[in-house]
């Protein structure tokens, strides 16, 4: 299986020297790190230590830079250090049988980790489709402010945060992938670069600032298109307002485990700058040398090294997300790895009318875990790159648009726990509480979500306001205490059909039956409700 999920894609090949091996070298402790408990905004940003403040979550060891002098060390001993984590405290690199003899007998060494995963050095497992094949770039007629992302979003609901003011500003995510060429002058990302959005990128893989770099794949683009991408009357995405850190971790051109430390890196700095939210669109299973491959056994969300820091990721009060992969119509039909960890929020894909797509790939885990844990729309599902909008299929487009929800649920609920938030996600899903193994709990509905911890908030209740009659056929009316400046109507397509100032009234009796959206706005504050005209 090809880790990024979208597009169909040449596949290079790498192969290690028989004599060597890609091992992770951990390290016994962090000597310095009484400096970094003194002084933590020495490493972390003050928007990282105010997510861990928000949140309850403790500074660990884990959050302590990598002990320069042990990597030093590495190196005197004639090692190239290939990258390193932090959070797993160690350094990756290749190496023989007997150079592994000698580095654990380090004295700061604690332990070494092969990648290898068995002695094969036959063919390799069929590769799955690394990306879904994308679709027309045709440019797609609408008048609908949603333009052609309109049935995506009101099949997760996501219109009414957007109604009542949540667009996902002043949340941060990144945006771990491929390159993202066409970010830096196309159109439809020219709102997030005027409005300073893109706070940050880099590129794990060469070690530069290159993400936008044209040789590279659109993939990244493509995903941060269904999230943040808009062009006027077109499209629009998921959370046009947040802001972005884009990382490159994933090379096209080969598969290699490398790969997963490239992303674990990627996180780390994602931390340090206090995103929110990381969405990744990355899998694995299958590498270019078989003797790197996974099994379904290895898919229990703690073997693989890229699951293991998705995990720590999450318990940093970063919301993860991750697509389980388009493997459910091949051999191997079931979800990669970080989608396997039970902390990672993992994204299946259905159609617009809700059936699980055939490629989605299958859970659970191999502990039984239920995975995924929702679903989105990855068939003929709508995106943007560079100047227009085209649609492509896969459960990496899936992913973004259910990131895009969570930052819209976060701008309006920052401080509510992430786990939490995981599990009401799943019980406001379409299916709970049964599930299935393609769609997980179902398609995710973030307009119930939203409105099931709206009416526990003891904030809300305190200031919210109730409309009647609700179905209503003439009148709709608004009981409060609070001066209401404005009411405004949207249709279900999201059009302002009526507005009315100064007035805790609207008149009703000339609309359509059907379902629709008022707007309230007071001095400081914006509302919603969702009533039906009868």
């Amino acid at each position: 299986m090809k880790k990024i999920l979208l597009f169909c894609f040449l596949t290079g090949c790498s192969y290690i020297s028989a004599q060597t091996q890609l091992v992770f070298v951990y390290f016994k402790d962090k000597p310095n790190k009484a400096a970094f408990f003194a002084n933590p905004i020495s490493e972390l940003s003050q928007k990282s230590l105010n997510r861990r403040t928000a949140l309850g979550v403790a500074l660990n060891d884990q959050d302590a830079p990598i002990e320069q002098s042990y990597i030093q060390n590495i190196q005197n001993l004639g090692f190239t250090v290939i990258d390193y984590s932090k959070w797993l405290n160690g350094v990756m690199l290749n190496a023989t049988p007997a150079q592994i003899t000698i580095l654990q007998t380090q004295p700061f060494v604690l332990s070494v980790e092969s990648f290898l995963r068995n002695n094969s050095t036959g063919g390799n497992i069929a590769p799955v489709n690394k990306w879904k094949d994308h679709g027309s770039t045709n440019k797609i007629l609408t008048t609908f402010d949603y333009g052609s992302g309109t049935a995506q979003i009101d099949q997760v609901n996501i219109r009414p945060l957007h109604l009542a003011g949540y667009t996902g500003n002043g949340i941060s995510i990144a945006v771990i992938d491929n390159g993202f060429p066409t970010v830096d002058t196309g159109n439809a990302y020219s709102r997030l670069r005027n409005n300073n959005k893109i706070k940050a990128g880099y590129d794990f893989v060469t070690k530069t600032s290159n993400i936008y770099d044209t040789s590279l794949n659109i993939h990244g683009s493509v995903v941060l298109g269904a999230i943040g991408g808009y062009l006027e009357n077109v499209f629009v995405g998921s959370a046009p307002d947040a802001d972005f850190y884009l990382y490159r971790s994933e090379n096209s051109t080969v598969e290699i485990p490398e790969e997963e430390i490239y992303w674990i890196e990627a996180a780390e700095e994602a931390d340090r700058k206090g995103v929110d939210i990381i969405t990744t669109s990355l899998g694995y299973n299958v590498f270019d040398n078989p003797q790197y491959n996974y099994t379904y056994a290895d898919m229990n969300g703690t073997t693989s090294f890229i699951a293991r820091a998705a995990q720590i990721a999450a318990e940093k009060g970063i919301f993860v997300l991750a697509a389980t992969g388009n493997s459910g119509d091949k051999p191997w039909h079931y979800l990669l790895t970080p989608a396997d960890n039970a902390k990672v929020f993992s994204i299946g894909a259905v159609d617009a009318s809700g059936n699980s797509s055939v490629f989605s790939s299958y859970g659970p885990n191999s502990l039984t875990i239920v995975k995924p844990d929702g679903s989105a729309q990855g068939t003929a599902t709508a995106t943007v790159i560079g100047d227009v909008p085209f649609t492509t299929n896969g459960t990496s487009i899936a992913t973004p648009i259910a990131a895009g929800g969570v930052a819209c649920f976060l701008q309006a609920f920052p401080n509510m726990s992430r786990e939490q938030i995981r599990t009401k996600l799943k019980q406001t899903a379409s299916l709970y509480p049964n599930h299935t193994d393609q769609m997980g709990y179902g398609i995710l509905n973030f307009g119930n979500l939203f409105n099931a911890v709206l009416s526990t908030s003891e904030i809300v209740k305190k200031e919210r306001f109730v409309i009647f009659p609700n179905p209503a056929k003439n009148i709709l009316n608004i009981a409060s205490e609070l001066e209401v400046h404005s009411l405004e109507v949207y249709d279900n397509l999201g059009r302002l059909i009526r507005k009315v100032s100064n007035q805790k009234s609207v008149k009703v009796d000339d609309f359509a039956k059907g379902t629709y959206y008022l707007k309230i706005q007071t001095r400081n504050q914006v509302y919603y409700e969702k009533f039906i005209k009868e």
